[in-house]
């Protein structure tokens, strides 16, 4: 079990955190200050994270776009399948606004424990920025600067110009455009392995970082790190059960059957925490119990695994939405329109990176568009391994229903076709 990173970096959270409340209780000012300087490491694995996020973005959103709009040239049932992965991760988004509105209106953060985090955080709660007026939104929409948005870390400008950079590659004749491509995804390629590098210290890191939340904040941080996973979890099951109703009611797939095919492949996501693990499973389900035709499972089902991650922004704004309580920030509705955008378009271009990385490179964006400082993100991905669980379960839910709803309208459109004159 210690083999597994995330374990790893759990164990570390919480020696971190019983450390320095311990220290912070019994130790004297020299066993203090030795704890400052060890947290400095942590600050150090924090901005090594951080120095990714802006090329990172960048260069999987070019490739993501470029990548899906070829995947749109492929034929008709390709191009509608993309527009529903579009469509449900959009709702997905917009679903997670009003479930944190719902959830955080239930079981608010406490005002101690929401304290205790942002005490155990290097950035101090003033830098979290205002909300802009809807002229500034709209004005800053596009960036007068590029090199000055991506330095200022302005995401939603910069999502913007890769979005159009990123299709405008599309009509560029083939070799061209393959070239610019190749280029694009080797600097992602470069970036994830850089990630992948310094995730090799997160248990070092989130130590050292833990050590200093304990010390400041003391044990009253870990009530607000389990209200955070269950918020985060019980948001990925309410999308997982809209898409099981999707499946039932829109699919019009009977509940004995439906039941019967999609459960063995929730019990692998369980176990497995990979969609892509998964896809053997969903294929001979969606093929035997669905009757699903070969040539809609080996477009559609492989498409979705690539691409298609609807708890993706539920997770991923739902971490945002919970930092907004934890800072007692109140956004604006365009500055909410514009996390919901950043939500759907990364979440559509990071679906290849590996989980941890995925999480930092997805999440840091949407706290930049909403002004938030993400040096509780650490403290965050260290817990990551138990709402993975319930995004994978959600995903290969959805996969499914996609897949059994299109395969729908595909028989229907060929009934014509098939009857004899």
């Amino acid at each position: 079990m210690l083999k597994s990173l995330s374990v790893r970096v759990l164990i570390a959270l919480i020696a971190g955190l019983a450390l320095g409340a311990a220290a912070a209780a019994y130790a004297g000012p020299g066993i203090k200050h030795a704890i400052e300087l060890i947290e400095s490491v942590g600050g150090l694995w924090l901005n090594s994270l951080r120095m990714t996020v802006v090329p990172l973005i960048f260069a999987v959103l070019v490739t993501g776009i470029a990548g899906v709009a070829d995947a749109a040239a492929t034929g008709r049932l390709a191009v509608k399948t993309l527009l529903w992965i579009v469509g449900i991760l959009t709702f997905g988004a917009c679903y997670t606004v009003l479930f944190a509105d719902g959830f955080y209106a239930l079981w608010p953060v406490a005002q101690a424990g929401g304290a205790a985090l942002k005490a155990g955080a290097t950035a101090a709660p003033d830098l979290v920025k205002q909300a802009p007026s809807i002229i500034s939104f709209v004005k800053g929409l596009a960036p007068q600067n590029v090199i000055k948005a991506a330095s200022e870390d302005s995401i939603l400008p910069l999502v913007v110009f890769a979005t159009f950079f990123g299709f405008a590659i599309t009509r560029l004749p083939i070799a061209r455009r393959q070239g610019l491509t190749d280029l694009f995804q080797n600097i992602g390629d470069v970036m994830v392995t850089i990630v992948r590098w310094v995730l090799l210290a997160a248990p070092v890191g989130v130590f050292a970082l833990g050590l200093g939340v304990g010390l400041r904040a003391g044990i009253g941080a870990a009530g607000e790190i389990a209200h955070y996973v269950a918020a985060i979890s019980l948001a990925n099951i309410g999308m997982t059960i809209l898409a099981y109703l999707f499946a039932l009611f829109v699919a019009r797939v009977p509940l004995a059957i439906w039941a019967r095919s999609v459960a063995p492949v929730q019990v692998a996501a369980f176990a497995t925490q990979s969609s892509l693990a998964c896809l053997p499973a969903m294929i001979e389900r969606c093929r035997d119990d669905l009757g699903v035709p070969d040539r809609v499972t080996g477009l559609v089902l492989p498409l979705s695994v690539a691409i298609f991650r609807m708890t993706g922004p539920v997770a991923n704004l739902g971490v945002a939405m919970f930092l907004l309580r934890v800072y007692d920030v109140h956004p604006g509705v365009v500055q909410l329109i514009g996390a919901i955008f950043v939500a759907t378009a990364t979440s559509l271009a990071s679906v290849s990176l590996p989980g941890q990385v995925s999480f930092f490179a997805s999440i840091a964006p949407l706290c930049m568009v909403l002004g938030l400082p993400v040096d509780i993100l650490p403290i965050l991905i260290a817990v990551e391994v138990i709402p993975d669980i319930f995004r994978t379960v959600g995903n290969v839910t959805a996969d499914m229903a996609l897949t059994a709803f299109l395969a729908r309208g595909e028989r229907q459109g060929a009934e014509p076709v098939a009857q004899p004159a």
